[in-house]
């Protein structure tokens, strides 16, 4: 059976099942444009992301390390499978005012709807991780998210906190999007609704085919000889200045930036309108170059018609990709 008649048949299961689910029909009227954060540690992109929001009706996934919620003075909760306790690829917050703020814009961007979704916590590479090397950190994750509050000893702990961090993050991008067969069975027994650490050949439809749904950035054509690149922020940074930080004087990484997703966006709406996934970070690369060209290309298109930019938690809710048993279906509920 094809990909499209299983997501229409099981579309249709779902919805009389759950009336209250009802959508529209899974036709491709719509061009989908999915944009995430991972790390979402910096407090000034925060702010930044969510005016975007504001500005362009659209809904991001922020995919949360949860080590910037541990200040240096409590550090030592988090250990990572195989390392030290206190150890962390990309440090800790540098103060408890600092998580207090971070839970702050966590829980406001939670409010105006965006996808808070976790990306791990210390950002090791988990390629040759176990499936309990992969349960211990999405226990750590889920762990230290519940407790920030009381761990870092700051009040004003909202009513509801706990049950968001316990029942609402369905969502998971592996850092350095490192996976495998591990991963995915962990994810599953753990009761994630999607994963977002794959990787297309340009834009493709979600894996349905397993207990998780698989995502996948694409690879775009990128620059004068339009050789394909991920759709993410730092894999542009090394195409362009080879990692190395050079302030973007006369404009050329942010010009080829926004050409880059202009033209997969076309592709896309003109064509299948199969969803367009971009992955971005809270770091400024290139004297912000790449932010600059995100924020042209979202004002350009998620006022188009028949476009919408959503989270991953969104597009599952408003384009369930599978219902195909009742584990599914439970998952796309999580979803909504």
């Amino acid at each position: 059976m094809s990909l499209s008649v299983r997501v229409c048949a099981a579309f249709g299961a779902l919805v009389a099942a759950s009336p209250a689910l009802a959508m529209p029909p899974a036709d491709r009227s719509i061009q989908y444009v999915i944009i995430s954060f991972d790390g979402a540690h910096d407090l000034a992109q925060w702010d930044r992301s969510r005016a975007l929001a504001k500005r362009t009706g659209a809904t991001f996934t922020y995919f949360l390390s949860c080590v910037f919620l541990l200040s240096r003075e409590t550090k030592a909760i988090y250990k990572a499978p195989g390392k030290a306790a206190g150890r962390s690829n990309v440090g800790f917050a540098p103060s408890k005012e600092d998580v207090a703020a971070r839970l702050g814009a966590i829980w406001t961007a939670r409010a105006e709807g965006h996808d808070i979704a976790s990306h791990g916590c210390g950002h090791f590479d988990g390629g040759k991780w176990s499936v309990r090397d992969w349960k211990a950190e999405f226990d750590a994750f889920a762990g230290i998210l519940r407790d920030a509050w009381t761990i870092n000893g700051i009040d004003g702990e909202p009513a509801g906190w706990r049950d968001f961090a316990t029942n609402e993050i369905i969502g998971f991008r592996a850092p350095y999007l490192s996976t495998g067969d591990s991963l995915f069975t962990a994810l599953g027994e753990k009761g994630f609704a999607y994963d977002a650490s794959g990787v297309s050949r340009g834009p493709a439809l979600p894996d349905v085919s397993g207990r998780v749904v698989r995502f996948s950035l694409p690879q775009i054509a990128e620059g004068p000889k339009a050789r394909r690149v991920i759709a993410m922020d730092y894999n542009l940074y090394v195409r362009h200045s080879g990692g190395v930080e050079q302030e973007d004087k006369d404009g050329v990484f942010e010009q080829r930036t926004l050409d880059a997703f202009r033209a997969a966006f076309d592709n896309e709406y003109r064509g299948g309108r199969v969803p367009l996934q971009i992955g971005f970070h809270f770091t400024l690369m290139n004297g912000g170059a790449y932010w600059r060209a995100l924020e042209s290309f979202a004002a350009e298109v998620c006022g188009k018609p028949d476009v919408a930019c959503v989270s991953y938690r969104d597009y599952l809710k408003r384009r369930p990709p599978a219902a195909e048993s009742g584990e599914d279906a439970k998952a796309i509920r999580a979803g909504g």
